[in-house]
């Protein structure tokens, strides 16, 4: 779930078609996910054109939740540029005014996307594949961000599980997004079947593995702001179970 959603577009005359790959793309992001504090007027994302020996074009634009493109609050700029080959640059994303009016009491979801876009070929009847990466942007109000020392005991270790029946529902009683990317009975170990799922704030919902795979003391792994993929080990007792905090130091 951290990764990049990268898709490939490919154009042949009037025909395109849109699938899903983990192929390398030419044009390349700085990161895999976007935090814009609330307060900042702007985030640069660096982008590199890993192709030596072409320019492409790079298309950005931002989605809402629901996939629908939007221009506002946030917008991109500059919405299409050219790197040549094998340099580097930026893309900006600005909050216009109207960014105020986001929920301010928990974080707000949106999509990020850049597209690269080939030179165009000059022989007849060529195939072009042009990948897009989408990553998820995060707006967090002001008043959510955390300094260095807060930091140090993430919110994740909020996360409770709920034993309903044979299944453990996982409870976010923060107003932070969170991605769960695995699951297991111990670190290191990974539950087969598990599906990876993205808690809204205040939200909660059910892990796809059975309750007795995962055990007492279920491992459930996040996606912390960085990319990073620490564990998070509860221990249960009854119907319910809170995360064993780690020890520090």
């Amino acid at each position: 779930m951290n990764r990049m959603n990268t898709k490939v577009v490919l154009a042949a005359g009037t025909l395109l078609c849109v699938l899903t790959t983990q192929a390398q793309a030419a044009i390349a992001l700085d990161r895999t996910r976007i935090i814009f504090a609330g307060g900042d007027k702007s985030v640069s994302l660096n982008v590199n054109n890993d192709n030596k020996q072409l320019p492409y074009l790079a298309q950005g634009w931002i989605d809402d939740a629901q996939g629908n493109k939007v221009t506002s609050p946030l917008t991109v700029l500059p919405p299409v540029q050219r790197i040549e080959a094998g340099a580097k640059s930026q893309v900006k994303i600005q909050a216009l005014p109207m960014v105020d009016q986001l929920p301010q009491d928990r974080e707000t979801l949106y999509y990020f996307n850049l597209r690269e876009i080939p030179p165009k070929s000059d022989k007849a009847n060529t195939l072009q594949i042009a990948l897009q990466t989408r990553i998820k942007l995060f707006y967090r109000p002001k008043s959510l961000m955390k300094t260095t020392a807060e930091m140090a005991t993430p919110w994740q270790e909020q996360l409770t599980l709920t034993k309903q029946g044979d299944k453990y529902v996982v409870n976010n009683p923060t107003p932070y997004y969170v991605t769960l990317v695995d699951a297991g009975s111990r670190k290191g170990i990974s539950a087969p079947g598990f599906e990876p799922l993205m808690l809204d704030p205040k939200g909660s919902a059910p892990l796809a593995v059975s309750a007795s795979v995962l055990g007492e003391a279920p491992v459930l792994t996040y996606v912390n702001d960085y990319g990073g993929r620490p564990a998070l080990t509860f221990r249960c007792g009854g119907a319910s179970c809170q995360v064993v905090p780690e020890k520090k130091g």
